[in-house]
């Protein structure tokens, strides 16, 4: 008996925390059971936002090489491939002139991926796991500061890895094809009597996209993940996960300005390196058959070098590192499930977060700058009667750099019958920016240059208040469910990089400055059905509307002379970016089929209207189309599979930068690839 517990003691806090039952009835249902929302596990129905799931099977289904790729199948969600330009991810839009997404949270088993280096934000060519690691990933779309924080601002991405008790033996994978695809992955897992281990190295690489005019794309990365999980008592356990991802990528442009191309020597081509090392420990511990409390300490350290030397510049200021240098956090996080009466559940906790910015060029002499923010959360569910559950919860966040910023969230879900529910919800939340725009001393020369970057020590945080009213169908007898979520989203102060001119500031620097409130409205769906066995059908829309208008802020800058929103050329712009920066309409569909023969065919659509990612860059409405054929079979009594996989079957088209008459496009093309997967 005390061998059981300790077994599956692992599994059931597991399920507290981050929310994989034990339960397979439960967990494979039509819709699984969530944690990420209210840091609670709860049925869909129950849960106070919109939830997606993409499961293992959809992972591989689609094909994607990029994680980025995954989420043209949840609504409301936006990406663009991989060039020279660094993927992002957004929701409902909000992009800024940066290559980083700062507003959706990004966890990979309760570790934000978020980083001071990055601009505060994620960069999503350093993902440290392998899509082969990954259980299921819980999409929130709507805000959840209450839950995980301020860059929890419009929404949360939750990846779950596979549990190490579930992985036996050793895999090898292989993929080879166009465009310099090649891809090699070893797994491996195993364990003992009171523990068990999953380790995992990858490398990534193609050639990137086709070059033309002025730029170049190549892309490699490599990682490294590893986790252990040990059962100490039949109370407690400890997790430890640790890795490293390291990537190389090209950048910088040619000159074409002369009659012969030469290098830019403000901008060469050259190598971008980057890594990410991490550590993070997690001790679970059993209070009860309801109870339970967790300690979780992380570690990271991430470093970008894409080091030049500009002849142009002043002498000692020609060495240019706009990437770098480095960026460390460190986390400590407790949190305590209980249930203190009847139909009623509740989660509180507290963080501590010390991060640390280095930047020899953005931050010139001023060393290493630091913020620390600490916060206290509760969540709590509470159900008095079947047709009923009352969500609600409150978030208070202290940050050394931002100030004070008190967070609350409620939701009512009305359950019409076992199988309709009918939810509303209100949320507020705030958003703090990076080290860097507090702090930035960006400079070309002794003498002040309009070129340069300032810290605004100022800045306030983007507020956001949103409304949603929500349907969820779970038609267990047609084996069908809708999700549909309508919302509107008041964002004040958004943040973005200007000149606010010398009548506003007294300097003609670039700083980062609120200039825009935003107002964001629509809705989205996601339809699921399986008709029968073997078939699997998905089909996502949304339809986003955001108007703008200046600030309190921003209408002091539009009256200075010299600055970004004085004249209507430039302002124009940043109208343009705030209410174009999500398509007004985007959908997509995914067919799994099972054939004769146990070949597997997977087909994905994907239609996104026009929109800009960056005020100087647009791109027109796209269609794409990928497609999987696979054939699992047995060798040596061990499963493999082999498969191919075509990405923008229906040709090219692009989905970052348009061309017109402009050579400078980023034409994403057809790309294919085989994949050998064995196991020993």
């Amino acid at each position: 008996m005390q061998k059981m517990q300790r077994r599956f003691l692992p599994l059931a806090l597991a399920a507290l925390t981050s929310g994989v039952l034990a339960d397979d009835d439960i967990f494979f249902a039509e819709l699984p059971v969530v944690a990420s929302v209210s840091r609670l596990p709860q049925r869909q129905a129950d849960a106070p936002a919109s939830v997606t799931v993409v499961d293992r099977e959809m992972i591989r289904a689609s094909g994607v090489r990029s994680l980025t790729d995954i989420f043209r199948l949840v609504p409301g969600f936006q990406t663009f491939a991989q060039s020279d330009t660094t993927s992002r991810v957004t929701y409902h839009g909000i992009t800024d002139d940066n290559d980083y997404s700062p507003r959706v949270q990004v966890l990979v088993d309760g570790r934000s991926l978020h980083s001071p280096l990055f601009r505060g934000g994620v960069n999503w060519a350093l993902l440290p796991v392998a899509l082969e690691d990954i259980e299921r990933i819980e999409v929130v779309r709507g805000s959840n500061s209450v839950s995980y924080g301020t860059n929890a601002f419009l929404g949360v991405v939750n990846i779950i890895t596979v549990d190490p008790s579930l992985v036996r033996g050793t895999s090898v994978s292989t993929s080879l094809g166009s465009q310099g695809v090649r891809d090699y992955t070893v797994r491996g897992g195993g364990g003992w009597e009171n523990g068990n281990y999953r380790l995992t190295y990858q490398e990534v690489k193609d050639d990137g996209l086709e070059d033309a005019y002025d730029w170049q794309d190549s892309n490699r990365v490599r990682r490294l993940d590893a986790r252990l999980d040990y059962q100490l008592t039949d109370k407690d356990a400890l997790e430890l996960n640790l890795g490293r991802v390291e990537g190389r990528f090209t950048k910088g442009r040619l000159d074409f300005d002369e009659p012969a191309p030469h290098i830019d020597t403000g901008n060469p081509m050259r190598n971008l390196d980057e890594s990410s090392t991490w550590l993070q420990m997690r001790w679970l511990h059993t209070l009860g058959a309801d109870a339970d409390f967790s300690l979780r300490y992380t570690f990271s350290e991430d470093r970008s070098d894409e080091t030049f030397s500009d002849p142009g510049r002043a002498i000692g200021y020609q060495r240019v590192n706009e990437g770098g240098d480095w960026g460390q956090r460190h986390e400590l996080e407790a949190t305590h499930h209980f249930s203190p009466m009847r139909a009623t559940r509740l989660v509180w906790g507290a963080s501590w977060r010390h991060d640390t910015l280095s930047s020899d060029t953005m931050m010139r002499d001023r060393g290493q700058e630091s913020r620390q923010v600490w916060r206290a959360f509760a969540n709590g569910e509470w159900k008095p009667v079947t047709w009923l559950t009352a969500n609600a919860g409150m978030s208070k966040e202290y940050d050394s750099l931002a100030g004070n910023h008190l967070s609350p969230r409620a939701s009512l879900a009305f359950h019409l019958d076992a199988e309709n529910t009918l939810r509303i919800g209100y949320a507020r939340a705030w958003r703090t920016s990076s080290i860097l725009a507090y702090k930035a001393n960006y400079r070309h020369d002794v003498v002040v240059d309009r070129d340069d970057q300032i810290g605004n020590p100022r800045l306030p945080a983007e507020r956001l208040d949103s409304w949603e009213i929500a349907y969820l169908g779970d038609w267990r007898s047609l084996r069908m469910s809708l999700d549909l979520r309508g919302f509107d989203e008041r964002i004040r102060d958004r943040l973005m990089l200007v000149r606010p001119g010398v009548a506003y500031s007294g300097n003609i620097q670039y700083s980062e400055q609120s200039i825009q409130d935003l107002k964001i409205r629509g809705y989205e769906l996601q339809w699921k059905w399986t008709p029968r066995d073997g078939t699997q059908l998905l089909l996502n829309y949304a339809r986003i509307h955001i108007t703008s208008e200046w600030s309190d802020n921003g209408k002091l800058i539009a009256l200075s002379p010299g600055s970004h929103l004085f004249l209507p050329v430039h302002s124009n712009k940043y109208v343009a970016l705030a209410e174009n920066s999500a398509p007004r309409n985007s959908s997509s569909a995914m067919l799994i089929q099972r054939l004769p023969n146990n070949w597997q065919l997977s087909v994905v659509y994907s239609q996104v209207g026009a929109m800009q990612w960056t005020r100087n860059t647009e791109v027109d409405r796209y269609q794409r189309i990928d497609a999987r054929l696979a054939y699992p079979f047995s060798l040596g009594g061990k499963p493999a599979e082999i498969a191919y996989t075509v990405q923008s079957l229906n040709g090219a088209h692009i989905e970052q930068r348009k061309s017109d008459d402009d050579p400078k496009a980023r034409v994403v093309d057809r790309r294919q690839w085989l994949t050998l997967n064995v196991s020993f």
